[in-house]
């Protein structure tokens, strides 16, 4: 038998088994409202709201406010001791991306804090060395870190606080010590053998050369100094002083080029959110380097068919949703990079005419094997929190260091992770994401925010790579087209594909379709009948996002959250 065909219908006959099983299983505990599904009741409050992957650290996010900061502050605060409490997924040796909703100028901001590649490193140096693709991790991918940056220019436009006195909560538990909760400890060993034969690593996050198990009590007292330096010395601390310097002699000792030049030059910058009507809501994103365009192209293309008359969990439902993302896939890896070095045709790549000429190419009844960008070229794991205050101020922040914690590179006394996003770049001359010195790359993490009639309606994000676009469609689709409210919207299950092209992947196009990673919950009819459809379908470990929401009425005010029940989250508020 062909091997290939062998382990197709190993993978196969496992799912067959798998959803099968599905209608045996219980749920866990039975609630009186809502559906099945839902593992907790929306979070309601009149004045503010915070929801973030950590309970610490919303507690730490309402504190702020009350004290008279504002959303920014609060998510600043909050941004600042997750890079502490789950480096699995951020740390101020990450990058930053955020929306705000400003309630005096009732304006949505955008920034993006994306940084650059080192300016003595080239092409040419990774073609000479016979590279076809960057490492994951080690100092090659690594990129200037945008956080630190972000944070100051969040707080120079919206910040009421002291940014010493928003850094002060993290530098507390950096130096006294925090329990480590469930899921963040499960990732976090998962990284341990991966990342400890890179210098700084296993001596700064790891107790006893493992990582630390839920509950533990962890402390991180280089991680504290690093933040009372900034808070002290300002952004210029983290780009002009003595840190990096430390980063850049550690970087090249380890054979890699970030250099304090580097640092010196890098600038994140506001930029206009850009959107797309679904049915009567403003869905936003911000522009490329970003992939939030796919998900304005995923939900232009399924607006043209009616959810009215086709149920959540049919075939109907996960067939077309798969088939608009791999249209919209397509065209985030030939298209989306540094608006600087190539212009992304965005107006073109959002609008509705694009959309209905794409969603010609759905066979209704047939899985699409390979796609291609729709427009030539022209010679482009992660945290998410949201914060709203009593005024009005909505904040939607991601924040990342790439693949977990990032590139393993740990430069010596600072207590954090340098992120690996140089690895998202294409070794191809002539593509819009190919490597250039000073470049940003291509970029997955992208808070999202919906408005309605003008107004602030859904501040929301989605956690995991190419998830992200994937699980911002169906938070929208669960909200709008199946009716559900803001926490079973994410506590509904998810559908993954995977197989797409990939933006650093030019030499490894989908060719047989990808795979469809289901949740438990869906039924084993939709199973079979996309299978027939020519679908791969399979159950997998956890690739489906984590989210965070806030919702207000326009009217009262009031505050409605929601916390991703796959993660160690709680949505709370005041």
């Amino acid at each position: 038998m062909n091997a290939k065909v062998s382990l197709r219908s190993i993978v196969l006959t496992a799912v067959i088994t798998w959803a099968a099983s599905l209608s045996t299983n219980t749920p866990a505990a039975d609630r009186i409202t809502g559906p099945s599904f839902a593992m907790r009741s929306e979070v309601f409050a009149p004045h503010a709201m915070a929801a973030t992957s950590q309970p610490l650290v919303t507690q730490i996010a309402l504190d702020v406010m009350k004290r008279g900061g504002s959303a920014v502050d609060a998510a600043i605060a909050a941004d600042a001791a997750l890079g502490l409490m789950e480096p699995t997924g951020s740390g101020v040796g990450g990058d930053l991306f955020a929306m705000v909703w400003d309630p005096t100028t009732k304006k949505l901001y955008g920034y993006n804090g994306s940084g650059r590649s080192p300016k003595n490193l080239t092409l040419q140096w990774f073609q000479d060395h016979h590279y076809a693709e960057i490492p994951a991790y080690g100092p090659l991918p690594v990129t200037v870190p945008g956080c630190v940056d972000g944070w100051f220019a969040l707080h120079d436009r919206f910040g009421k606080l002291p940014i010493k006195d928003d850094l002060a909560p993290a530098i507390g538990y950096a130096r006294d010590g925090h329990p480590v909760a469930e899921t963040i400890a499960y990732y976090w060993d998962l990284s341990v053998p991966r990342l400890s034969k890179f210098p700084g690593f296993k001596e700064q996050f790891t107790v006893d050369g493992q990582g630390p198990r839920p509950g533990q009590l962890w402390k991180n007292p280089n991680l504290a100094h690093t933040l009372q330096t900034i808070a002290a010395g300002g952004r210029d601390a983290f780009y002009k002083g003595t840190i990096a310097k430390t980063i850049a002699d550690y970087v090249q000792a380890q054979g890699g080029f970030l250099s304090v030049e580097d640092f010196a030059a890098h600038h994140g910058e506001w930029v206009e959110p850009l959107s797309t009507n679904y049915r009567g809501v403003d869905v936003w994103e911000l522009p490329p380097n970003g992939q939030g365009i796919a998900t304005l192209q995923m939900l232009n293309i399924l607006e043209g068919y009616d959810f009215s008359k086709i149920a959540f969990g049919s075939p109907e439902h996960v067939h077309l949703f798969v088939e608009a993302k791999k249209l919209a896939f397509a065209d985030r890896a030939a298209l989306v990079a540094d608006p600087d070095f190539y212009r992304t045709p965005v107006t073109r790549l959002i609008s509705k005419e694009y959309a209905a000429e794409r969603r010609k190419l759905i066979d209704p009844d047939h899985a699409a094997k390979s796609v291609d960008a729709g427009i030539a070229l022209n010679q482009g794991d992660t945290v998410y929190l949201t914060v709203a205050d009593p005024n009005g101020m909505m904040v939607s922040l991601i924040q990342s260091n790439y693949r977990g914690m990032g590139s393993g590179m740990a430069p010596p006394g600072l207590g954090f992770i340098l992120q690996d996003r140089g690895q998202q770049f294409v070794l191809k001359p002539g593509h819009p994401n190919s490597f250039a010195p000073g470049k940003r790359p291509f970029h997955t993490i992208i808070p999202s925010f919906i408005t309605r009639n003008g107004q602030p309606w859904i501040s929301f994000g989605v956690m995991g790579g190419a998830m992200q676009p994937q699980g911002q469609v169906q938070i929208v689709m669960n909200l709008i087209d199946f009716h559900m409210n803001l926490q079973e919207a994410g506590d509904a299950p998810r559908i993954q594909h995977d197989g797409s092209t990939e933006p650093e992947a030019q030499n490894a196009p989908m060719s047989e379709g990808g795979v469809v990673d289901l949740e438990t919950g869906f039924p084993y009819e939709t199973v079979r009948a996309l299978m027939r459809k020519g679908h791969t379908v399979q159950y997998a470990d956890g690739p489906y996002g984590g989210y965070q929401a806030i919702m207000r009425d326009p009217e009262t005010g009031v505050y409605t959250g929601a916390s991703e029940s796959r993660k160690d989250g709680q949505a709370a508020g005041y």
